[in-house]
Formats: C-alpha cells, sequence, structure tokens
C-alpha cells in the first residue's frame, strides 16, 4: 500500500492520507489513513476500499472524499 504524505491534510485534530495501490488486475483500490493524537497516544485507522479505478488519480480523489466523510461522521 502506497500513502501519498504529499497530498496529506488536517482536519481539525484529524491528519488524512490518501493512498492507492495496483491490483493484480491492473487497476486501482483506494484505501485512507485517519490518525490523530500524538506519541503513545496516536490512534490510526485505515480504511481499504473495494471500488475499483481505472486512474491512481481517481483512486486518491476518492480515497480523499471517504476520509471527508468519515472525519466529518466522526466530529458530529
Amino acid at each position: 500500500m502506497s500513502f501519498s504524505q504529499e497530498l496529506s491534510f488536517s482536519i481539525g485534530k484529524f491528519r488524512v492520507t490518501p493512498g492507492a495501490r495496483v491490483t493484480d488486475a491492473g487497476d486501482f483500490a483506494p484505501s485512507v489513513s485517519i490518525r490523530r493524537g500524538q506519541g503513545a497516544a496516536t490512534l490510526d485507522k485505515v480504511f481499504r476500499f473495494t471500488r475499483r479505478f481505472h486512474s491512481h488519480r481517481s483512486a486518491i480523489d476518492y480515497a480523499i472524499r471517504q476520509g471527508q466523510a468519515q472525519v466529518a461522521a466522526a466530529t458530529t
């Protein structure tokens, strides 16, 4: 799995990092890491999605949207 550190962004106390990997079929599988806290108190949740995309950029965009939705759900 490859997470795009340069695409990481913060939403409040959360750090969202999208990622995508090439599957055996040649398409792209998105994922997103959502972290909060520091040091020993850090919590990192990784979400892997079943949806597949023909381009790396599309998979990353999907991961970004899903990360934003997960953070929004956690803060409401």
